[in-house]
């Protein structure tokens, strides 16, 4: 999941959000998603723990006692780059009466790792403390797990036929290979051939300070994933006797170019009409900006202003920032090697080999090797088509009692939806969730999501789906 909606406060406010959860009896439905939320949390489900059977096992079960037949639950095996893993299909079977074809549902189990140590409560218990919920997954992305199993069991308990095949599609290594995705993927093209596919891992609404909705963003693009291990290489030697050629610092020159370089400004129509409409919303300096990039995207002032942001860099063009480092056998020999991670987020129709290229002449050295890791996915854009906006519309005024705008934007971090896109399949990240910017920590220490937004989401599935698949 990547960050929701962020809007200077009081812009497009409608409808105040209590800033504490209310004190109220839960129903059977909240207290459900509750304590699955509880439990997926406990799994450790980053990469080299082996936990993720361990939660597909829990939520096999939970469905299971709900109803959902054997045949309809598929459990998968996939070797993630050495690491094992699984991955969950839940079939929840219609009438076929519309005549349209299935619907699926995207979310990811696995976590970036949290270190107890250096959390301030244990990151796999779920904490709820001065309005938040606390955990590794809170929000990226166990409550979209949890919503989405709850919401399927709710459903069939409820004894409600759907007028069309559902699908949960669970991946396993989301934050690392993908490879469950891929294959997930693979799979749905071959055996379930979907209309569209939604995703809970990305989108949601963006709150104000004050905790009142602005807007509900929809993730419709997203760009190029690709790191590039950056290495320099030389014969080393004792510490000692000190060479010009020390590969450290050759590797440390190239990143400061690196960080030096600013990619070329880049625009489509969603990114012009997703920061004009945060124009319209932003005051001051920033806001002008947005609307004049979304008018002229070669205004230099406007380009300027907006890299300036973190939250908007990345909307108008390809970063990449080095993310780890590697270099030396030990601290009395001159390194043989350095390496350094680059990660990159690739503007659409930019691509890897072309980004590739700008790194090496930025860095005008070629001694410094460049190679891609793995196979990076390039996926086109989805359209918000008017039955899914209608249905997200019905249920967010349900949730806050008027409408609120809904904005497509382009994702600039990755999700499991790039290789839905990939395949030529209509795929748009619309969670549940609300958030302000300031309490976004997914990734982070002391991930959290609001008590009051968590509860205020949970018939979110719901409505959708009896919207788009209801008789």
């Amino acid at each position: 999941m990547r960050p929701v909606l962020s809007i200077a406060a009081g812009a497009l406010a409608l409808a105040a959000v209590p800033s504490q959860a209310q004190e109220r009896e839960l129903t059977e439905h909240e207290q459900r998603v509750r304590d699955i939320y509880r439990d997926v949390i406990a799994f450790r489900t980053a990469r080299g723990h082996g936990q993720v059977d361990d939660m597909v096992a829990y939520l096999t079960g939970r469905l299971s006692e709900a109803g959902f037949a054997n045949e309809d639950i598929l459990v998968t095996d996939y070797d993630s780059e050495g690491d094992p893993t699984q991955g969950l299909v839940v079939r929840y079977s219609g009438d076929g009466s519309s005549g349209e074809k299935p619907i699926v549902l995207l979310a990811h189990m696995d976590i970036v790792d949290a270190l107890p140590e250096d959390w301030d409560r244990d990151p796999f218990t779920l904490v709820e403390e001065d309005g938040y919920f606390f955990g590794r997954g809170t929000m990226d992305n166990k409550y979209g797990v949890a919503n989405l199993t709850g919401t399927f069991i709710r459903l069939k308990e409820e004894g409600w036929t759907p007028s069309r095949d559902l699908y949960l599609v669970f991946s396993g290594d989301e934050e690392t290979g993908m490879v469950s995705t891929r294959a997930q993927a693979k799979w749905v093209a071959e055996n379930v051939g979907p209309a569209f596919v939604l995703n809970s891992d990305a989108g949601g609404v963006g709150l104000t300070d004050d905790y009142q909705p602005m807007a509900q963003r929809v993730q419709a693009a997203e760009k190029t994933y690709v790191t590039f291990d950056m290495t320099v290489t030389n014969p080393g030697g004792h510490s000692s006797r000190p060479r010009a050629d020390n590969a450290i610092y050759e590797l440390a020159d190239a990143l400061q170019k690196v960080r030096g370089y600013e990619f070329p400004a880049r625009a489509t129509p969603l990114t012009r009409s997703y920061l004009g409409a945060l124009g319209q919303a932003i005051p001051g300096p920033m806001g002008e900006a947005m609307k004049s990039f979304a008018t002229n995207p070669e205004d230099e002032e406007a380009i300027a202003l907006i890299r300036t942001h973190p939250e908007f860099h990345g909307t108008i063009a390809t970063t990449c920032v080095a993310t780890m480092l590697e270099a030396g056998p030990a601290e009395n020999a001159l390194p043989q090697s350095a390496t350094a991670a680059v990660n990159c987020r690739v503007f659409p129709g930019e691509g890897v080999e072309l980004t590739k290229q700008r790194l090496a002449d930025a860095i005008g050295n070629p001694d410094v090797a460049i190679v891609a890791r793995g196979e990076p996915t390039e996926s086109p854009e989805s359209t918000l088509r008017d039955d899914v906006r209608a249905a997200l519309a019905k249920s967010l005024e349900a949730r806050y009692g008027r409408a609120i705008p809904i904005i497509p934007y382009m994702e600039s971090g990755g999700t499991d939806g790039m290789h839905y896109r990939a395949l030529g399949y209509n795929t748009v990240a619309i969670s549940a969730g609300a958030s302000r910017p300031q309490d976004v920590y997914a990734h982070g220490l002391n991930e959290r999501m609001r008590v009051d937004a968590f509860y205020a989401g949970l018939d979110h599935w719901t409505v959708l789906l009896k919207e788009l698949a209801g008789s």
